[in-house]
């Protein structure tokens, strides 16, 4: 299979292998057409330009993480539809748990000061660590987590943009500290909170997949008598109450444990379980040019039944001779039979700076916005990724449609 003049076949293998997306009508924003205009001339930026009247459609490769929140809150109805609209075919829920054990979609189990209005509320009495203003060197803070609430409470919230202004003095002004380059126009009253299972119901209507996250509690486990397995089988158990067959989902979890267990206690779930790989926070030595070092070493997690490992899209690249070319992590991975997953494109706001955290082993490459095809373009090529977050999904979207990923 070509994908316009590439062979991608680590990525036409993955998406032959899972069932088709539905087809819908995709509007991906103007946001990649302005990226097009930023980037150099090129073969690059000729193939994409010349993509421009061709209707975008649904692709596997084009995750919405946490569905569309460049523009809209994370884990909201509207993000999620916003992401599925874009033609992300797989949608991300981030799973955590209430004081009823009830499972809704957060980033954190402990973010809701940041991600919803709960401080504007009542319910910020019931906030593990009540809103404290800033003062002198004392930064502002609070800390409020889903399992200070029931699921019925949960419902009351609304979501808003991942914010909060640190030297804020009351509590308006915490909550109001969305970047410049995102928006509040979506937040507040239309921004509607999901439970897991309601996550499901709307993600299966958009005509997409799942990637549900299992989040790492916030509280000591067990909890009330729920523990870590039971956690993650109840996940499980929400996508076979909804008849939500293995292949369509792709669990994933920063606890290789959880992936563990997935692949011994539901092993046509845990066939796709994807191992998100933090060892860059928990390895003081980590270093992408030096895979081997790692433990578990590529070729150990294969032989536990991994089949899908995600790093952080630093963790793939690096520079060589000026240009972005894959680490000898993605190169590791490829050879150990590991499908790569990646995340976040569209994350960083601005790319004039170098782009900050997500392409750090190649800041010196990245002087603008228009780096961001650029960057996509050696993830799908060189690296050989089956797919990429976004927080804009469309941007992914336009790309994978151009290059024939489908």
């Amino acid at each position: 299979m070509r994908f316009g003049t590439y062979a991608l076949a680590a990525t036409a293998l993955w998406l032959t292998a899972a069932a088709p997306v539905v087809a819908a009508e995709v509007e991906v924003g103007p946001r990649p057409y302005y990226l097009i205009d930023q980037m150099a001339d090129g073969p690059l930026k000729t193939k994409l330009a010349s993509c421009a009247g061709q209707a975008a459609k649904p692709t596997l490769f084009s995750i919405g993480h946490r569905g569309a929140p460049m523009m809209f809150p994370e884990h909201t109805e509207q993000s999620y539809r916003a992401a599925g609209r874009m033609g992300a075919g797989i949608i991300e829920c981030d799973v955590t748990f209430t004081a009823d054990k009830e499972l809704v979609c957060r980033h954190a189990q402990n973010d809701l000061h940041t991600t919803t209005t709960i401080l504007a509320t009542p319910l910020a009495a019931k906030c593990t660590a009540p809103f404290k203003a800033a003062a002198g060197d004392a930064k502002a803070s609070a800390e409020c987590r889903a399992s200070d609430l029931t699921l019925a409470e949960f419902r009351t919230l609304r979501g808003k943009m991942d914010a909060a202004d640190s030297k804020a003095e009351t509590v308006a002004a915490y909550m109001n500290g969305t970047a410049r380059w995102r928006t509040d126009l979506y937040s507040g009253q239309a921004g509607t909170l999901m439970t897991h299972a309601e996550s499901i119901q709307l993600i299966r209507s958009l005509g997409g997949k799942f990637t549900p996250e299992l989040k790492g509690p916030s509280v000591a486990m067990p909890f009330d008598g729920f523990t870590q397995e039971a956690y993650a089988q109840k996940m499980i158990d929400e996508y076979k109450a909804a008849g939500i067959p293995p292949e369509d989902v792709w669990p994933q979890s920063f606890n290789l444990n959880d992936v563990l267990y997935w692949i011994k206690a539901e092993p046509a779930f845990g066939k796709q379980a994807v191992y998100l790989d933090d060892r860059y926070e928990t390895t003081k030595t980590f270093d992408p040019m030096q895979p081997d070092a790692l433990s578990p070493t590529m070729g150990a997690l294969k032989a536990m039944g991994v089949n899908y490992i995600a790093p952080p899209m630093w963790v793939l690249v690096t520079l060589e001779d000026g240009k972005i070319v894959p680490s000898a992590y993605a190169k590791a991975a490829t050879a150990a039979g590991l499908k790569i997953i990646t995340w976040t494109l569209e994350r960083s706001g601005p790319l004039r700076n170098g782009g900050g955290w997500y392409f750090q082993t190649v800041k010196s490459a990245i002087d603008g916005d228009g780096r961001t095809f650029d960057m996509l373009d050696v993830l799908a090529k060189d690296v050989g990724v089956v797919g990429v977050f976004s927080d804009w999904p469309g941007t992914v979207s336009y790309y994978a449609t151009c290059m024939g990923l489908q």
